[in-house]
């Protein structure tokens, strides 16, 4: 081969390895769990995650790039999210991580993102902690948009004590750090307002008797019983009042709206409300077409996303990565971290429209004025009057 054909071939070789390394896909890893008692929260983030990345990725993807997804079960346990963090940084070299359901999973796990400055978008853990565990840190890659508990809590508390005037309130929270945090957040709301739960309540996941824990709440003369856990659980609560013929309001946290609350609870949990970022009624074109993209794709059980507002802030989540990677111009973390700062690009979502979300000293997308309440009726959950 003479020495022209060689410079050629070697230009040819050249090329194709930069196109291909120009054409390697962005990863992000999926974390949520997709099994067990959180999965409707699990499934519906990680199926409306993987819509936005279809759109994005038909559209030409990101910085000429596909995304790609990486999919991973932490099963609601925190030493598997441990698990799952470190084989997505170090084995997979992920981007950037959307998911974290539980606020447990979430605290043990995100540290390891912290140290290897990649960018986490928490869409559905609402531990008030969360975004805050490494905020004294120069920079913090922590970022969130669903609705923190001090939020929740606060609305609950607006809802029960002001608008419906009880001032005997129980509080009735599962045993892992998402209920105890937020049953924290819950009392320092109400001592806000000068008002102290009758009764405090603890129960373990998988615990399929409430008796003991209402009878307490109904002897100390509770007028509303203010939940903090997950569907299964709550609705055993719902169920449990109903034996004993106890009929008082139940509010709590966003997840009286999870399908195997609504489903377990049956009647039971008709009337139950609780703070929502979004809720399966198509009163926008922009959620009206999310809500059919979903519905035809994943095929949900009579039409209802198990836990709609998981499959928004999961969709929404994506678009904000996408628009912070566009505007830094790179996947690599500090720099996507100033951009998620610094965004300059309204990002159109289901939930909201986002404008300058972010900030160096603020890290949460969602603020008070885009919740709103759901309340349950005949099996689905509606906007409460």
């Amino acid at each position: 081969m003479n020495f022209k054909l060689k410079s050629l071939v070697a230009t040819a070789m050249l090329g194709l390895s930069f196109a291909s390394i120009a054409a390697d896909p962005i990863k992000i890893g999926v974390a949520g769990p997709f099994t067990g008692g959180s999965a409707p929260m699990g499934v519906s983030m990680r199926d409306g995650v993987k819509l936005a990345v279809t759109e994005i990725n038909a559209k030409g993807g990101v910085l000429g790039r596909q995304i790609q997804l990486i999919e991973r079960d932490d099963e609601a346990k925190n030493e598997r999210g441990v698990q799952v963090a470190q084989e997505l940084i170090n084995k997979e070299k992920v981007a950037a991580t959307v998911g974290y359901i539980n606020t447990g999973v979430a605290l043990a796990s995100q540290r390891f993102y912290q140290e290897a400055k990649i960018p986490v978008m928490n869409n559905v853990a609402t531990g008030s902690i969360v975004t805050k565990q490494f905020a004294d840190q120069p920079e913090n890659y922590i970022f969130r948009n669903a609705a923190n508990d001090s939020i929740q809590s606060a609305m609950i508390v607006e809802e029960a004590i002001v608008r419906r005037k009880m001032t005997k309130v129980a509080i009735l929270a599962d045993s892992t750090n998402y209920g105890q945090l937020g049953r924290e957040d819950l009392e320092k709301a109400l001592e806000k307002k000068g008002i102290k739960a009758v009764a405090i309540e603890k129960y373990n996941i998988k615990d399929v008797d409430m008796t003991a824990q209402l009878l307490k709440a109904k002897e100390a003369g509770a007028q509303v019983v203010i939940t903090y856990g997950i569907g299964p659980e709550l609705a055993q609560i719902a169920n449990g009042m109903e034996k004993l013929g106890w009929k008082v309001p139940m509010m709590g946290s966003w997840t009286l709206s999870m399908g195997n609350f609504i489903d377990n609870a049956g009647k039971n949990g008709d009337g139950a409300r609780m703070p929502q970022t979004f809720i399966q009624e198509g009163n926008t074109p922009k959620r009206k077409a999310f809500i059919d993209a979903y519905v035809k794709t994943y095929k949900p059980t009579g039409g209802r996303i198990p836990s709609p507002v998981s499959a928004a802030q999961g969709y929404d989540s994506i678009y904000l990565l996408a628009a912070a990677m566009k505007q830094a111009g790179s996947t690599e973390g500090p720099k996507v971290l100033a951009a998620l700062e610094s965004l300059n690009e309204k990002v159109d979502g289901v939930v909201a429209s986002y404008n300058k979300p972010f900030s160096k000293t603020e890290h949460e997308a969602i603020a008070a004025s885009m919740v709103t309440f759901g309340e349950v009726k005949d099996g689905r959950v509606i906007l409460a009057k």
